[in-house]
């Protein structure tokens, strides 16, 4: 497989939320045209994206709806639960730990970690808080996949180097900063500050805005 655009991956998780609302619908097919409708893209970028990783429609008959939809879920790797962890419980910690809907997405929050003596040794959500320095064991012991830090600024590289020699591979970033790991280390940067510079560009220059492919 030739190396796949980043966006095209993010694509695909629009595709998968669009088929999950149809079979929820009781749709059996669909179109690259009504998914290009939906995802707010071009059919030929639909087509584009998923030529990448095999041929799941019929010329003329489009797609059926259940196929596609478990083949996506195959290839983002959603045929498996994912464990995760938090590093720093403050308030957006405390937030994603009492998310009610985890489970339904294949993601299971099975540990949270700080340095504040007066969260390590609670629980919420139903996970117990740790101390920092537990990481290395909880991650051994509960299959840690993917670890969320959401510390101040300041410590997230430390956090990240935390979970990295624990021997998490997987990162998702809240703090407003970037974060050096390792190459087989994939980190993805949640930063909703950067969206919203880019909404009041896109809002000041429509015309600039990216055109669909």
């Amino acid at each position: 497989m030739s190396s796949v655009p980043t966006a095209t991956v993010s694509r695909l998780v629009t595709y998968l939320r669009i088929l999950t609302q149809l079979e929820a619908q009781g749709v059996k097919k669909t179109s690259s045209e009504h998914l290009a409708d939906e995802a707010q893209v071009s059919a030929f970028q639909v087509r584009k994206d998923l030529a990448y990783f095999g041929r799941f429609g019929t010329r003329g008959a489009g797609y059926t709806v259940p196929t596609l939809r478990r083949e996506l879920r195959r290839i983002l790797g959603l045929t498996r639960p994912w464990s995760a962890a938090i590093v720093g419980v403050g308030r957006l910690g405390e937030a994603i730990l009492h998310y009610p809907n985890f489970s339904d997405y294949d993601f299971v929050l099975k540990g949270a970690f700080d340095i504040d003596p007066n969260k390590v040794g609670f629980e919420l959500g139903g996970v117990k808080i740790d101390h920092i320095d537990e990481l290395p064991r909880v991650v051994r012991e509960k299959g840690i996949d993917i670890g969320f830090i959401t510390v101040p600024q300041t410590a997230a590289q430390g956090a990240a180097d935390a979970l990295v020699r624990a021997g998490v591979r997987g990162i998702l970033n809240f703090a407003p900063t970037i974060i050096d790991v390792p190459k087989e280390v994939h980190v993805e940067p949640v930063d909703f500050l950067a969206g919203l510079k880019r909404l009041s560009f896109y809002i000041l220059n429509p015309q600039l805005r990216e055109e669909l492919v």
